[in-house]
């Protein structure tokens, strides 16, 4: 397959172009800045979001992945949520222009989304058929994201919509700074501990994808989430028992959000989310429960 990845150069971005190109699929990076970049077999880098693109030089594509969008890690002034916001926009409308370009359309387009879509709650359970989404400023974004992103079934190509939870990785995304107090020997529960951690392996993030442009059934919103997601404390405890650490040392919720001001809701607050449309579908998780995850992580 001829797959092009929006966002390609980040921590999923990454992950995702290693799994297709040992699968033997041609991955065509869509950059702001081709140049310099690191050769790798079956990888093209194309330029975009730029007067001088080159996407005419794409092939006809199988699929897209945009990954692309500002980071959400940061304090959220009203600065960086506009820049939050009008990255994905900007960006999914840039896909749209390739895809009108584009004289045989891909059959799929896979658009990042998260599971902050459905708001935050300490008791409900989440799936796909939950349409209303929630009334805070990331349920508004990924609404607003999924939108842009199901335009491009005016041109008939099929739109699934990728709601990541909390993507673990040894090295990337937010398992290295939540593991660091751990290893500090200051790890601990965090505001209440019984907020919902909706998580997912990094390989089952690629797997998943990859799953959702082979089966032509799949469409709409795709949680990306394991099937066991686990409340913060015993988060906390699997993570400590992987590092040989202890989870004893509380950090209050309001110190975190001084700290972090709207941003501390994506660790204070959670939502419990399940997979049903990928079981539903048979997908095979690598990773289902935490522990499996973590003892991978951490080669134990």
């Amino acid at each position: 397959m001829k797959i092009a990845i929006s966002g390609g150069s980040g921590f999923v971005g990454q992950a995702l172009t290693d799994h297709f190109t040992e699968k033997g699929n041609d991955v065509y990076i869509l950059t702001r800045n081709p140049d310099g970049k690191p050769e790798k077999e079956k990888v093209i880098y194309i330029k975009w979001l730029s007067d001088d693109h080159q996407l005419d030089e794409l092939p006809e594509l199988d699929a897209i992945v945009n990954l692309a969008g500002e980071s959400i890690n940061g304090r959220w002034t009203e600065e960086k949520k506009e820049k939050i916001l009008a990255s994905r926009i900007d960006s999914t409308r840039a896909i749209m222009d390739l895809i009108e370009r584009q004289k045989t359309k891909p059959e799929a387009l896979i658009n990042a989304s998260a599971v902050g879509y459905y708001g935050t709650a300490e008791t409900e359970k989440f799936d796909e058929w939950k349409e209303e989404s929630g009334d805070d400023f990331l349920a508004e974004v990924t609404k607003q994201w999924e939108n842009e992103a199901l335009k491009a079934e005016d041109y008939g190509v099929r739109v699934v919509c990728t709601r990541f939870g909390l993507i673990l990785d040894k090295d990337e995304g937010a398992l290295p700074r939540m593991a660091l107090p751990y290893k500090l020997y200051g790890g601990g529960p965090i505001g209440s501990g019984d907020q919902w951690y909706s998580w997912i392996h990094i390989r089952d993030v690629a797997g998943l994808i990859d799953f959702a442009i082979q089966n032509r059934s799949i469409e709409g919103p795709l949680n990306a989430t394991s099937p066991h997601p686990v409340q913060m404390n015993d988060f906390g405890r699997l993570l400590g028992r992987s590092l040989n650490r202890p989870h004893w040392f509380p950090l209050p919720g309001f110190v975190l959000r001084i700290a972090l001001g709207e941003m501390s809701t994506l660790i204070l607050d959670g939502q419990k989310v399940y997979p049903q449309k990928a079981l539903d579908h048979n997908y095979k998780f690598t990773y289902p429960t935490l522990s499996s995850a973590l003892s991978a992580i951490y080669n134990r």
